[in-house]
């Protein structure tokens, strides 16, 4: 069973406003998309590519993605998304696929951090709206580049 067009779009957007607040660095803002509860699994790469390091809780994800802050600039596009409605009206699953660059100024010049990833996420519908209750990042590959300039 699908999603209705107006969960689809809810679930989307979130998403969205996910990939903008990391770029924007509103760590806090990002936060507040997930549940109380939620699960942010990330990797650990360069040497593990698959989600391995789980962090439960609002404030974790808080920590996990600060990391972000240290970076030059990011910019995340989002690629495909498919959804599925859960085990009941109020659960959601999806697979979204994205790009995220991520400049940072080294010694030799500015450095592109590319990972093509996706997230495999679930969502919980909560009175205000849709929450991400899980979010496991896996990066299928890794790709650096030079950079000219960088605002």
């Amino acid at each position: 069973m699908s999603l209705s067009v107006g969960d689809r779009l809810a679930v989307s957007q979130l998403v969205h406003r996910y990939a903008a607040g990391v770029d924007d660095r509103d760590v806090d803002g990002v936060v507040e998309l997930f549940a109380v509860a939620a699960e942010l699994v990330l990797p650990d790469p360069p040497d593990e590519l698959d989600a391995v390091r789980s962090h439960r809780g609002r404030d974790a994800i808080r920590g996990a993605l600060a990391a972000v802050t240290g970076v030059g600039r990011t910019r995340h596009s989002i690629g495909s998304e498919v959804y599925r409605v859960g085990s009941n009206p109020d659960v959601a699953h999806g697979r979204v696929a994205a790009t995220a660059h991520h400049w940072s100024w080294r010694p030799e010049g500015i450095s592109d951090l590319v990972w093509y990833l996706r997230y495999d996420d679930d969502y919980a519908r909560v009175r205000s709206g849709w929450l991400i209750a899980r979010r496991a990042l896996t990066i299928d590959a890794i790709e650096t580049r030079p950079t000219r300039r960088l605002r």
